[in-house]
């Protein structure tokens, strides 16, 4: 190999590095959700449970 593809394929080495570098400092601002922690589910009115209170009309 001559001195050129040596050095090109070093650069590339080094680029793909620092792309990995790059990916990994940009992700680590994102939060992950917890896992085995289930979501509280909210508690859903529905409109049958209203009309039934006021009565039939």
């Amino acid at each position: 190999m001559s001195d050129w593809e040596v050095a090109l394929i070093i650069v590339l080495v080094i680029g793909v590095i620092a792309s990995n570098l790059a990916v990994l400092k940009y992700s680590a601002k994102f939060k992950m959700p917890q896992f085995g922690k289930p979501k509280p589910k909210p508690k859903k009115n529905t409109d049958s449970e209203d009309n039934s209170a006021n009565g039939p009309t």
